[in-house]
């Protein structure tokens, strides 16, 4: 016989997960989770802790809520998941390829900000050594 297989509440997997009771059902609405229903109250499964826990994973890494979506829908697909793994590696190279160009634009812009503050510190050194020299001497 079958052991029952652990079963959660949506505030035990918010709990666990950070997230609101809100956004879990969120992820139900926008058909990411569907768990069974005793009565009024939502019963998930492993499975739905483990896309769960996909969904956060994917929110991690920058991808949308679709993207998700469709990348979780390919777990149904079967084909020992190979098309699962081909289409999160080219969205996984995508994502990449998109942070690297974020973070040039980030490394050039902090080049940038730190040599305008040198510029400025080196001006106002100047601005302060003008400052304390005696007005007879700067005239000189």
């Amino acid at each position: 016989m079958r052991q029952a297989e652990r079963t959660y509440a949506i505030g035990e997997l918010a709990a666990e997960f950070g997230l609101t009771l809100r956004t879990i059902r969120h992820y139900e609405d926008e058909g990411l989770l569907a768990p069974a229903r005793e009565g009024q109250a939502r019963v998930y499964s492993h499975r739905d802790r483990a896309r769960l826990a996909l969904i956060c994973r994917g929110k991690r890494l920058g991808f949308s809520l679709p993207e998700i979506k469709e990348f979780l829908d390919l777990y149904d697909v079967g084909d020992a998941q190979v098309e699962q793994m081909r289409y999160l590696q080219t969205r996984a190279r995508e994502r990449a390829a998109a942070l690297e160009r974020q973070l040039q634009d980030v490394q050039q812009t902090l080049a940038e900000l730190r040599d305008i503050d040198v510029r400025i510190e080196r001006h106002l050194n100047r601005r302060d050594r003008c400052d304390t020299i005696p007005r007879e001497e700067q005239n000189r």
